[in-house]
């Protein structure tokens, strides 16, 4: 990537990028391919979701995360550059999509500034490949046409375009100087949001009838004790149909506020649908050469009291059901992290992670990025986890793949971000919907393991459904339907 480190918005006029954009089309016409551009400037304070909210259209591809408690967020819209793969191999031909895009990038502006330069934000199903029908792709990569970000005190605000050899100059120039100069004084006129769904007014249907659930964790406890797995994870779903249009990132705003340790997270296939949530779960973090990952397992309810909280939290810390689940994470991060040659780091015992409405057993990993191991090198190495999925993993998959009554599509997938640095983040999409018009969809599960019973595992599930369900709805919630 050729970096430029003058901004040529701050430092000249119209005309002058439209010169440089010039010269940048040139070196498009003479490569044979088109260069992507990136300009990158410092703005004043913005609330990323804010701009996206104002500026939304269902229409268009957008990606957001944010995690309140670490004082970041970014978000990014429509598309200028995309990639789309399936199979076993799609990390790696995401990470060769995205090493060929940067190789032709120029970047302009301070890059060293929290989230500047071009970011590819990612979305991986859980499963490697999904059927034609379903709302998103098995593995997407896209380079949005704008990117705002926050961190701290600071936010960063970048234009990308992609420079063709017969490009418009001076129409890419009057795009790039508009948006840029929108957000140095930005105006946050919201189009008006749908009105509140009346409470009450909507149906919540559990896919595959009230006893599937309980008929799978039946089978997968027959297959523990058999010894053909160690664990499985199974989800439930539930539609919800509400009585007037659903508005993501209306419903998003509120699970950031509510639950501010977790990564509320928002994306758009640019077809009228979402897929929104606000996941525990940290998947892979790469930031100044340090890999950052954890192993999450293992859950109890908070109490309405100190007592009762710690109560059920010492509880959760000396169970040996959860303890051996928890550690079966932990295990298969480090074999399948371990042979690319990272020393991890992390502590003998797990600790609690307390959020809102639940508690989890939680292990920090840190290690040191080693030469030549890149982001998606790894995340394809541990990508499903036994926290989503299961172990062995070559058994566990294929079991939630028929004892599920309906397709994961991105729950228990990755979504997160690459940047030219080979930095990002990526967390595990837990605790979330698919949201289309007035219907939505929810996603919980929980981990099967030999001690594991189906009415502690439907409580488990219905407490992770009952966060989602008051965000839709409201906390009257609905009345389930037959």
């Amino acid at each position: 990537m050729t970096i430029l480190p003058i901004d040529p918005v701050a430092n000249s006029s119209p005309g002058a990028l439209g010169g440089f954009l010039a010269e940048c089309r040139d070196a498009a016409a003479e490569a044979g391919r088109p260069k992507l551009v990136s300009i990158t400037i410092q703005v004043e304070s913005l609330d990323p979701l804010a701009v996206l909210e104002s500026i939304f259209e269902p229409g268009e591809r957008h990606f957001y995360a944010e995690r309140p408690s670490e004082g970041w967020a970014i978000a990014g819209a429509e598309s200028v550059l995309s990639f789309t793969a399936s199979g076993p191999g799609r990390f790696d031909e995401c990470q060769a999509f995205v090493d060929r895009a940067l190789e032709d990038a120029i970047a302009v502006g301070d890059q060293e500034i929290p989230f500047g330069g071009p970011h590819f934000f990612s979305a991986f199903t859980f499963l490697d490949t999904v059927d034609e029908r379903e709302p998103f792709e098995a593995a997407l990569v896209f380079v949005p046409r704008w990117q705002v970000a926050r961190r701290g005190g600071h936010t960063t605000a970048v234009a990308n375009l992609l420079v063709q050899p017969d490009s418009q100059v001076e129409a890419l120039a009057a795009r790039v100087w508009r948006a840029h100069s929108k957000f140095r004084s930005f105006d946050f006129q919201a189009p008006g949001l749908p009105e509140a769904v009346a409470r009450g007014a909507a149906s919540v249907t559990e896919v595959g009838g009230r006893n599937r659930y309980a008929t799978a964790v039946s089978e997968a406890a027959e297959s523990i004790a058999a010894g053909h797995i160690e664990k499985v994870v199974l989800a439930r779903a539930k539609d919800v149909r509400a009585p007037g249009p659903l508005h993501p990132l209306e419903i998003l705003n509120g699970l950031r506020q509510r639950f501010p340790d977790c990564n509320a997270f928002s994306v758009a296939n640019g077809r009228g649908q979402s897929f929104i949530g606000a996941s525990p779960e940290r998947l892979l973090r790469v930031e100044d050469g340090v890999v950052l990952t954890e192993a999450l397992a293992g859950s109890a309810e908070r109490g309405s009291t100190a007592s009762e909280d710690a109560a059920l939290g010492n509880r959760l810390l000396t169970s040996e059901k959860d303890l051996r689940e928890q550690r079966i994470v932990l295990d298969s991060i480090v074999r399948r992290l371990s042979p690319l040659g990272l020393d991890l780091r992390y502590s003998g015992r797990p600790f609690l992670k307390r959020l809102s409405n639940i508690q989890h057993l939680h292990t920090p990993v840190e290690a040191r990025l080693p030469r030549g191991v890149r982001l998606l090198d790894m995340l394809g190495r541990l990508h499903p986890t036994p926290a989503v999925g299961g172990t062995p993993r070559a058994r566990a998959v294929p079991m939630i793949a028929r004892l599920e009554a309906f397709p994961r599509g991105l729950y228990g997938g990755a979504l997160g971000w690459v940047d030219s640095r080979g930095g990002g983040e990526f967390i595990v999409a837990l605790r979330s919907a698919l949201v289309s018009g007035s219907e939505a969809r929810m996603y919980a599960g929980a981990g099967i393991v030999e001690g594991s019973s189906i009415d502690k595992e439907v409580a488990e599930t219905e407490l992770k459904f009952r966060a989602m369900q008051d965000a839709l709805l409201g906390a009257q919630g609905a009345a389930p339907s037959p």
